[in-house]
């Protein structure tokens, strides 16, 4: 059955294929391959133009996007290996020695452990180099002739890639992984024992130099290439100017070997000199394998206590003729003598010092080759210096670039209000908020940041930034994801300093704003009622400047008038959602409008509050003075009644029916004043219950019959 499923499988496919194959050759003038295939068998996949491989390809699979993830991680990766390389190579000039006798001195050419440790080192480097030649053959390229518009469209094709490459940075990038340091030292050296040391050293110079030129040029291909694909080499400012300084220490520390290297060439020039003079003296000759330490058995003993050689090239000693120029002072001080990380550390300062000062500390003798290298440590050094420094003030001016243009402006600032005479009040609250701003945004203009971003990738920064806050003010906290989105994509931070202004009773109403941290005072007189005045206290989670919804809801051509002023007690930190905005996502979302949401609405806005507490008062003051009224009446009443029962009784056995409808008409006309004076009362209770609510009831606008819940 399976079977069955891929024979199908590889049918279809096949059928594919011809296709294209078939609208390829339609189109140019190939020639039919599809006729020379017998029936029942497959296309073969070479007889397809690359250009029609299918999307599921496993070649594709296998070739890297120069600007993905992968490829900018190997590069950084590549990069300071190539680094440590620069580092190494170096290290094959100080294998040699100068090893001083009692009687004779002579040069080693070779430091065992230290062949070992630099030759595992530079091997390990060269497995980089060589993984980096890998990956070139797997990372596709830029199309030409697609830059017309956007990136360009990639290459993928791994045969016009491996030929591309081979024509271009293959054979560089060959000679910087091949080990030829190594073999030079493990092979040719040991193999060429009849070579004096003075060539050996040449021999093994001329190696690293020459492979040291293509790993050095690899160094800025590839920083080129990780700023084309992430903008700079290093992510920090200070990181910058670190990895300028170490291109300067890897050119000291070349500098150091070569002079470490060249001074043991010129001690030996010197031995060799003095060598050829004595041979033709009398008494036993001087032979030059005397000058290598392994030939240090056969040195004639005769010839070693009576040579003069190494004392006519003590550079101690300034009585001798031959000059050491440049070099005297490494041999002064036994610097070549020493152990490895002696004369590594001294060789690598002296190259750092006179890179720095030009050379111009440097008495050199009338040698061609040491003159040159002196005039090469004097153009090196300044262009590395010109480079080091203008890289590194870039770097670090970068760090302070923000704080440069915010103390400019504070500046200009102060000379304005000095210019326009502000009063010392007003510049304290200018010169606050400019610092509580610095403090807030170091300097960054959000607004215009985001403004640049596309679309989508700034809604989903303004909800990671807002959203959880947005969702403390219990009003928010009753709106679903939709419509916060709305709201989060348009909120803007708003900054306050202690002292200030949010809105003014009677102004405009330009935003809502809701408060994040800080304190505000939300006060109101009603419009300047005399005697009237509320105040409240809103913190974190509040919100003023609720007319605006009202507003939005049913928007009028006119702004809505503030019924509070707003000020701020200490720095707040706020979002404000501006009038347009909210007339947009009112607008766009009909869940704006549903009843519960604006009864949580009234339920959370100050000034429905303080409506309510007003109406509150009102009603109950109503209420007590008609208890009071009541109260009174019944009292008076009731002791005009007990009066009247009293004298009914005293008179009862004398009075006839006369006197007893006299009497009721006497207590009837008694009622008529009560009556007229509880009458009174009550509509003078009415005229002053009109002026009891001292706080007119908000606009609350028809929100319909429906309910978006």
């Amino acid at each position: 059955m399976f079977g069955f499923m891929r024979l199908e499988k590889k049918a279809v496919l096949t059928r594919e294929r011809t296709m294209r194959l078939y609208d390829y050759e339609k189109k140019s003038s190939a020639k039919p391959i599809y006729q020379s295939i017998k029936p029942g068998e497959a296309l073969p996949t070479k007889a397809i133009p690359e250009v029609f491989l299918d999307d599921d390809d496993p070649w594709k699979k296998r070739i890297f996007d120069p600007g993905s993830d992968v490829m900018i991680k190997w590069n950084h990766v590549f990069l300071t290996t190539g680094l440590i390389a620069l580092f190494i190579d170096p290290l094959y000039f100080y294998l040699s020695s100068i090893e001083n006798g009692d009687q004779i001195s002579c040069v080693k050419k070779m430091d065992w452990g230290l062949r070992l440790a630099v030759t595992i080192c530079r091997s390990i480097a060269d497995t980089f180099y060589l993984l980096h030649i890998f990956f070139k053959f797997r990372t596709a390229f830029i199309a030409p002739n697609s830059r017309v518009f956007g990136r360009g469209e990639l290459v993928m094709d791994p045969k016009q890639i491996a030929k591309r490459y081979l024509k271009t940075e293959f054979f560089i990038d060959l000679a910087a992984a091949l080990p030829l340091p190594q073999i030079v030292v493990w092979l040719v050296i040991p193999g060429a024992r009849h070579l004096n040391p003075q060539k050996n050293n040449t021999t093994l110079a001329l190696i690293v130099l020459i492979q040291y030129i293509p790993r050095l040029y690899l160094i800025f291909p590839m920083s080129q290439q990780i700023i084309k694909a992430t903008g700079v080499v290093t992510k920090t400012a200070w990181a910058g100017a670190a990895y300028n300084l170490l291109l300067y220490m890897i050119a000291s520390n070349v500098i150091g070997a070569a002079y470490y290297l060249l001074t043991i060439d010129r001690q030996t020039t010197c031995w060799n000199s003095k060598c050829r003079l004595e041979n033709g003296t009398s008494g036993a000759p001087c032979k030059m394998e005397y000058l290598d330490c392994d030939f240090i058995s056969a040195v004639d003993p005769t010839w070693a206590s009576n040579t003069s050689v190494f004392a006519n090239c003590n550079a101690s000693d300034d009585s001798i003729s031959f000059n050491f120029g440049i070099y005297q002072n490494a041999l002064t001080t036994g610097a070549v003598s020493t152990n490895f990380f002696r004369k590594y550390f001294y060789s690598l300062w002296w190259g750092l010092q006179n890179l720095s000062t030009f050379g111009q500390g440097l008495t050199s003798s009338t040698f061609v080759w040491e003159t040159s290298f002196c005039i090469l440590i004097a153009l090196l050094g300044l262009i590395l210096l010109a480079h080091l420094i203008g890289n590194m003030e870039t770097y670090l001016q970068s760090v302070t670039i923000k704080l440069e243009e915010w103390r400019l402006k504070r500046r200009d600032t102060e000379q304005w209000m000095r210019h326009r005479q502000l009063p010392q009040e007003l510049r304290e609250r200018v010169k606050r908020f400019v610092q509580y701003k610095w403090f807030a945004t170091r300097g960054v203009d959000e607004e215009s940041l985001l403004q640049d971003l596309p679309g989508d990738l700034r809604r989903d920064i303004q909800r990671h930034l807002c959203l959880d806050l947005v969702r403390r003010v219990p009003f928010f906290s009753q709106m679903d994801d939709p419509l916060l989105d709305a709201i989060c994509e348009r909120l803007v931070s708003s900054l306050n300093t202690e002292g200030t202004y949010i809105v003014r009773e009677g102004d405009p109403v330009t935003e809502m704003l809701f408060v994040i941290r800080g304190k505000l005072e939300s006060s109101t007189t009603n419009g300047g009622r005399t005697g009237f005045f509320n105040s409240i206290i809103l913190r974190a989670g509040d919100f003023c400047g609720e007319e605006l919804l009202s507003w939005a809801i049913l928007p009028t051509t006119n702004l809505p008038s503030s019924t509070r002023t707003v000020r701020a007690l200490v720095e707040v930190e706020a979002f404000a959602l501006r009038a347009e905005d909210l007339n947009f996502v009112a607008s766009q979302f009909r869940r704006l409008h549903s009843k519960k949401l604006q009864h949580t609405f009234r339920f959370y806005s100050q000034h429905w509050r303080t409506w309510a507490a007003c109406f509150i008062q009102a009603s109950w003051r109503r209420y007590k003075r008609k208890m009071s009224n009541s109260l009174s009446l019944s009292e008076s009443f009731s002791s005009k009644a007990e009066s009247l029962a009293t004298h009914e009784s005293e008179e009862e056995t004398g009075r006839s029916p006369s006197n007893s409808s006299h009497l009721e008409q006497n207590i009837g006309a008694m009622m008529l004043p009560f009556k007229f004076s509880t009458s009174t009362r009550k509509g003078t209770q009415r005229r002053k219950g009109v002026d009891i609510s001292k706080l007119r009831k908000p606009d609350e606008p028809d929100f319909f019959a429906h309910d978006y819940d």
